[in-house]
C-alpha cells in the first residue's frame, strides 16, 4: 500500500529535529504568531499521521512544516 512507503524513522527524524529548532525559536514580532501556530500545527498532523500509519501524509505536513520555518527564517519572522 502506497501510505506506507517512507519510512517511519526517516519522518521522526525530520520531525525530532523540527521540533527542537521550535523549542528554541522566538518570534520578533508577537503580532506574527499565527504564522509559528500554522508551524505547531502541522507538527500536530505529523504526529497524528504518523500514529494513524500513513506515512505519506505525515511526511507531506512535516514537509510542509519544515517549508514555513525555513521561511520564517528567510523572512527574519523568528
Amino acid at each position: 500500500m502506497i501510505k506506507d512507503r517512507i519510512p517511519k524513522e526517516e519522518i521522526e527524524k525530520w520531525l525530532e529535529k523540527l521540533e527542537n529548532k521550535l523549542s528554541k525559536t522566538k518570534l520578533k514580532d508577537q503580532s506574527k504568531k499565527d504564522f509559528l501556530n500554522n508551524i505547531y500545527a502541522y507538527v500536530n498532523d505529523c504526529k497524528y499521521w504518523l500514529k494513524e500509519g500513513d506515512y505519506v501524509k505525515a511526511w507531506e505536513v512535516i514537509s510542509f512544516a519544515w517549508g514555513l520555518y525555513e521561511a520564517g527564517e528567510e523572512f527574519e519572522i523568528f
